[in-house]
């Protein structure tokens, strides 16, 4: 088959642009074959683009022998062109079809597809990962990307009118982050890296000159988990702020996710209609529990945890359906967070970091961080760490660490919130785990 080029036309639009008050107006469109109905004397193509898809219809005994042509040699999922005439219809949802005057083919596929981009004959989740672009080709997915994309653009825009400057921390560091063993190692000219957990300690550093900055971008983590809501590769939504707190950086993040569940609920009315999702904008302020209480209300259900230890997954699952919206778990007993969280004046077994839980899942971690140099090399003593190893961070609090907070958002468990998804590699768009490092 000869393809075709692109050449002088220019499309006027996208599948949703079109409806009924253009009837009789010109069209030129792009985009895929989704289907193909034949009966005879009529054919149905669904042309598939970005934002939805359009029936094209060809009429037997009223189309050129050159359109004819073309849509004889068509096939899911080939790459077209298509300049045509809208007619208002009945026989369509959307009340339109597009009557070809031409069409382009760009580009073919095979004919025998890995997966059903119609979504109507469903495949697990690892046949689609393997063919995984294409099956980000399915409306639930891009739908679920643009929800993401229309969040993301959300907590951007507030942060920025809040006075945050977005700022961009290295990937390649020369010690960890948060301590611990889950650091991917690279040669980095002989001399042994990692990939970076979190850019934690190039934030607090920045507060000293921009005072409130924010970075979206991706870290890594090597843990062996192998669950639906751990990845190896993420997406982090971090903030720092200088002369703040907990209750400071808290406050503002309650606003951030209020303004990204409304604006998602306003903006993707579509995208939500065909995930099935009823999102609710949760209401202000978000619920605060104390670890201890915390503890209280799951001894009342049957579950003990004693003191000082983590919330295990199925106890969290037991709080979720006590607590099925956001909720701040507070007053987390100081050893069990990271050593750059700030314990409390008052009772330094307790200190000022907070997650953020939506039902059973932690969707943010934070809090008020250590701004004395002496605390914080001896709490990295007290987690086993050697402060030689983070000499560059300890020496910028040589210069006038201001008091500061702050937290970050996994952005695909946020996602998974506003999707309804149940698996968090649904969300991702070439996800790594454990198990996977392709496509």
């Amino acid at each position: 088959m000869t393809l075709d080029s692109i050449g002088d036309w220019v499309r006027t639009g996208y599948s949703a642009n079109v409806t009924p008050d253009m009837d009789g107006s010109e069209v030129t469109l792009f985009g895929w074959v989704q289907e193909i109905r034949d009966l005879g004397g009529i054919r149905f193509i669904i042309l598939q683009d970005r934002e939805g898809t359009i029936q094209i219809t060809i009429l037997r005994k009223k189309t050129t022998p050159e359109v004819l042509a073309k849509s004889d040699a068509l096939q899911k999922r080939y790459s077209i062109g298509v300049k045509g005439t809208v007619k208002k219809t009945t026989m369509t949802p959307r009340g339109i079809e597009v009557l070809p005057k031409e069409i382009r083919i760009f580009n073919t596929a095979t004919t025998q597809l890995p997966l059903d981009i119609t979504g109507k004959t469903p495949a697990n989740i690892e046949a689609r990962l393997d063919a995984r672009a294409l099956d980000l080709c399915q409306e639930q997915n891009t739908a679920a990307f643009k929800i993401q994309h229309c969040a993301l653009e959300a907590i951007r825009s507030f942060l920025f009118d809040k006075g945050f400057l977005e700022v961009h921390t290295p990937r390649i560091i020369a010690s960890a982050t948060e301590g611990g063993a889950a650091l991917f190692a690279v040669d980095y000219f002989g001399e042994k890296a990692f990939l970076a957990q979190s850019p934690q300690l190039y934030k607090e550093q920045l507060v000293m000159s921009l005072e409130k900055v924010f970075e979206v971008g991706p870290f890594f983590r090597a843990e062996e988990s192998h669950t639906r809501r751990h990845l190896s590769e993420f997406i982090s939504v971090d903030i720092e702020q200088a002369f703040a707190d907990a209750e400071d950086v808290m406050s503002l993040l309650e606003q951030v996710v209020h303004n990204a569940c409304k604006t998602v609920k306003e903006n993707c009315k579509k995208e939500l209609a065909t995930l099935k999702h009823r999102l609710s904008v949760p209401e202000l302020p978000f619920k605060r529990l104390t670890y201890d209480e915390v503890l209280d209300a799951l001894k009342k259900e049957g579950v003990v945890i004693p003191w000082g230890e983590d919330i295990p997954t199925e106890a969290f699952r037991t709080l979720g359906k006590l607590y099925p919206s956001f909720y701040f778990i507070t007053d987390w007993p100081t050893h069990a967070k990271a050593f750059y969280i700030k314990p409390r004046e008052d009772k330094p077994e307790l200190c000022e970091g907070f997650d953020l839980m939506w039902r059973w899942i932690e969707l943010v971690s934070g809090g008020t961080r250590i701004a004395e140099k002496d605390l914080l090399t001896k709490r990295l003593q007290e987690h086993g760490l050697k402060p030689e190893r983070f000499q560059h961070h300890l020496q910028a609090f040589d210069y006038g660490m201001p008091p500061h907070a702050g937290w970050a958002i996994g952005l695909e468990r946020l996602t998974m919130m506003l999707t309804g998804k149940k698996n968090i590699r649904e969300v991702t768009f070439y996800p790594r785990d454990r198990l996977r490092l392709t496509p």
